[in-house]
């Protein structure tokens, strides 16, 4: 078994050329080392990854490897680009605003262009196993990468995701049970057992309570997506949701949330 205690992580910023998204992407890698058998080590891909510098990410993973507390874990930030509410969303679905129109592109990115570099960069044919994460409309975006991809990840972090995204305004007809994208797709689609779910919402993600039920329209819609899976038979084990009394839609929330995720995926 690897002693994580003496395990430190090496911080590596790179620019990709993505032909998908027609820009440079930057990606940074934290990787934890020594690892002496590549079949050892996860992959976790996080969405919005320029948040990461701010917490700082390097510190949350040296101190729980120091304590001892997670399993080696390659963690890949893939900062946004100047079209952030285009490549981010549904890949199948622009919203009612056009917005997510190349989220269909962004994943070409990841499989056809990310993920290869990695296996080549770092000499590992395949992972131990793969997950993906994102803050808000990033979240967004690795969960519908993952319950579209399922084959590929066993696990996906949701942080105070844009779970509200909707194909019609809310003065156009609008209703929680027929319009909100992610939510549809996961009533319409087919369960995967070995999936895992983390959600993570705060009291302060926003003020907005469409339906005027005294809960917080973050806080109702990751709680209805969870009832979602629940009734594709998703299992309670299978889901974990964090719910801050103190959380606010920014990166100090997500800092305060980050490692008792990685402790849920990748704990020993």
């Amino acid at each position: 078994m690897l002693n994580t205690k003496l395990m430190q992580v090496v911080f590596v910023s790179e620019l990709l050329l993505s032909e998908y998204l027609e820009r440079e992407v930057t990606v940074d890698f934290y990787l934890p080392t020594p690892v002496i058998d590549s079949a050892e080590i996860s992959l976790l891909l996080i969405n919005d990854g320029q948040d990461l510098l701010k917490m700082p990410f390097t510190d949350i993973l040296e101190n729980l490897y120091d304590q001892q507390k997670i399993q080696p874990l390659l963690c890949v930030g893939i900062h946004c680009g100047t079209d952030r509410k285009m490549e981010y969303g549904i890949a199948s679905q622009a919203d009612y605003l056009g917005r997510g129109a190349k989220a269909d592109l962004y994943t070409k990115f990841v499989f056809n262009e990310l993920l290869p570099y990695l296996r080549k960069k770092y000499n590992v044919p395949q992972f131990k196993e793969k997950a993906f994460a994102g803050f808000s409309l990033g979240g967004l975006m690795a969960l519908d990468i993952v319950w579209n991809h399922a084959h590929e990840f066993t696990k996906v972090g949701v942080f105070s995701g844009s779970l509200w995204w909707r194909q019609k305004a809310y003065d156009n007809g609008y209703t929680d049970e027929a319009d909100r994208i992610m939510h549809n797709q996961v009533r319409a689609g087919k369960a995967s057992p070995w999936l895992r779910f983390f959600f993570q919402t705060g009291l302060l993600d926003e003020k907005s309570d469409r339906n005027n039920n005294g809960i917080i329209d973050s806080i109702d819609d990751a709680l209805d997506l969870i009832m979602e899976l629940k009734r594709k038979g998703y299992a309670a084990d299978a889901i974990k949701y964090l719910e801050l009394e103190d959380g606010a839609h920014d990166v100090p929330t997500w800092t305060k949330a980050f490692p008792e995720f990685l402790e849920w995926g990748w704990g020993k």
